[in-house]
């Protein structure tokens, strides 16, 4: 009786890491699925749902990659991530640019003119957003998100 309260309780535990969102498979190729997320209503006690575009559109499609292609086009799926990667992907889309530009501003505007110190705390991004599209491959594997048939 205590091992099945032990199982039980890592069943819950596990499922409030967990962001559940509903979604259609919009598109199948080769190792990709595309899936259209619908509205959510699990959004509504997330804490990074101000910095998170999966809530206001219905129009969000994510990709996700599934060697088995046990899906079929329009199919209705749930997708899954992890509570944690979500935070984790908020903060290298929106947290670290933001620190970075605050950080060159500040330095830089010590040695140079405001205007100039200005562009270039703007200018330092290109190259951030750069290495985040040339590191695509491996944010992809980090942030590794799920499918699963509805019943």
């Amino acid at each position: 009786m205590i091992m099945e309260k032990l199982e039980v309780d890592n069943v819950e535990n596990s499922e409030q890491n967990l962001v559940k969102h509903g979604g259609v498979v919009s598109k199948i190729s080769k190792n990709v699925i595309t899936v259209s997320l619908k509205g959510n209503i699990n959004c509504e006690g997330c804490k990074a749902k101000a910095a998170c575009g999966a809530t206001e559109s219905d129009g969000t499609e994510i990709e996700v990659f599934d060697d088995k292609q046990s899906f079929s086009l329009y199919e209705n799926v749930d997708v899954i991530l992890e509570k944690k990667l979500g935070l984790k992907a908020v903060f290298w889309a929106y947290v670290f640019p933001f620190i970075l530009m605050i950080v060159v501003l500040v330095i830089s505007a010590n040695f140079l003119k405001e205007w100039l110190a200005g562009l270039i705390s703007l200018f330092v991004l290109i190259p951030y957003y750069l290495m985040l599209y040339l590191l695509q491959d491996s944010f992809q594997k980090a942030f590794k998100v799920s499918i699963f048939k509805i019943n």
